[in-house]
């Protein structure tokens, strides 16, 4: 865990430079492993317990809806898969309900190879690095407070190799922009 905390300080110091203000502190709890046809079975356990930082939009990225900047952090509470990365993440709707659709590369600390004794099916996420794409559908609740309905995923897209069980996580998200 301690590397994965190292890792999301130098992935934040690596951002690309943007305004000295935070947009919003991010944090939720989320179902671990949630089946859904994105995901075989990994049989791990738990609640995942997310934190993040989102960024001011990137002015100079309107071409492509000036996205977000933003690190985040996942802890799962069973002990097994918790993650780290940074990515970017488009806010749509300017009225009290938004979709935001996201997508981050991340480093997780969970099996890359996990053989199971009986069946010999091999259970690892096949790679230590993974995307992260997620989609949140938020509520206002005032100027500073959201609430979102989130749903996160990490894989590889079989890009990193065959082995691609991935995860799916969902949950409820608070947003307090500073």
């Amino acid at each position: 865990m301690r590397d994965l905390c190292r890792l999301l300080a130098v992935l934040a110091a690596s951002l690309p430079a943007v305004p000295a203000h935070a947009d919003e502190l991010f944090a939720g709890a989320y179902v671990h492993e949630v089946d859904t046809p994105f995901t075989l079975k990994v049989a791990e356990q738990g609640a995942d317990i997310a934190i993040g930082y989102r960024f001011a939009p990137i002015e100079g990225l309107r071409a492509v809806g000036k996205p977000a900047p933003y690190v985040i952090a996942s802890v799962n509470t069973a002990g097994d898969t918790s993650f780290a990365g940074a990515g970017l993440s488009w806010t749509i709707g300017k009225g009290r309900f938004y979709v935001r659709p996201a997508v981050a590369l991340v480093v997780h600390d969970g099996d890359t190879r996990r053989i199971e004794p009986l069946t010999g099916v091999d259970r690892g996420l096949g790679s230590s690095v993974l995307f992260e794409p997620e989609l949140g559908l938020g509520w206002r609740a005032s100027d500073r407070l959201a609430v979102e309905a989130s749903w996160m995923h990490v894989s590889h897209a079989q890009l990193f190799g065959r082995q691609n069980p991935g995860i799916d996580m969902m949950g409820l998200r608070l947003n307090l922009g500073l």
